[in-house]
């Protein structure tokens, strides 16, 4: 189905409450979405419902949501389900409402198959750029056809290198050539006046954008995936 009426329904459907996930420290639910006859599940989390952190700033995580299906797609990688954040008519109040991905939960990070293993060097270089703190290993989801997605980057885009991931298999090595161009031109479209830095300005602080723009060209520039840093913590926890 095409992804903008899938965005229309996200952001303008009738959201119905169905159930709350009860793992993980801020409140998130699954909802219905009903649309022009159409229904969609969705993952809404809503910004009333975020614990504080000490260093996050508070209620901002459901937009860092956003924040990074934004990202996915300026980079033209498809990695994250769509996403929106809604305001009017949410059960409880704004927040981010992502299409739910149908999947095995039993299948992630750490028994992958080889063939869907090909896919962890875009996964490396998109948390990179999104300074992605909370990359666990049930974080990397596989639909029914086969595809990856990638969920829950509330705890991403901070202005300090803050990355913890368990996916460091291509640390140190050559990020591939066609993986490069892509992130090049993710770059361009960062300026001011660009439609990708208007949306991701709307969700993110001034020098977030700044820090998001320098890590980019950091790993545009190197040509390399980054090693583990040797100072702090470089896995999260727990680890699924």
């Amino acid at each position: 189905m095409d992804k903008s009426f899938i965005l229309s329904a996200l952001r303008h459907g009738t959201l119905r409450l169905e159930g709350q996930f009860m793992y993980g420290s801020n409140y998130t639910f699954m909802v219905v979405s009903q649309y022009e006859g159409q229904r969609f599940e969705a993952v809404y989390k809503p910004t009333q419902g975020e614990r504080p952190l000490w260093d996050f700033p508070d209620q901002t995580l459901s937009r860092r949501e956003v924040a990074a299906y934004l990202v996915s797609e300026g980079l033209g990688w498809g990695l994250v389900p769509p996403t929106v954040y809604r305001i009017k008519k949410s059960p409880m109040g704004p927040g981010s409402v992502q299409l739910f991905i149908a999947h095995n939960p039993e299948y992630h990070y750490f028994n992958l198959s080889k063939k869907d293993r090909e896919h962890l060097p875009k996964v490396m270089a998109f948390d990179f750029i999104i300074n992605n703190a909370d990359r666990k290993g049930g974080h990397l989801l596989i639909d029914p056809d086969g595809k990856l997605w990638l969920i829950d980057h509330g705890l991403s885009f901070h202005v300090e290198e803050k990355i913890r991931t368990v996916v460091w298999d291509h640390a140190g090595e050559p990020i591939p050539g066609d993986c490069l161009k892509e992130v090049t031109a993710f770059l361009e479209r960062l300026s001011p006046g660009c439609t990708l830095y208007r949306d991701l300005r709307t969700h993110l602080l001034e020098e977030e954008m700044q820090a998001l723009k320098s890590r980019a060209k950091q790993l545009a520039d190197s040509g390399t995936f980054p090693l583990p840093p040797e100072d702090r913590r470089a896995y999260p926890w727990p680890l699924i």
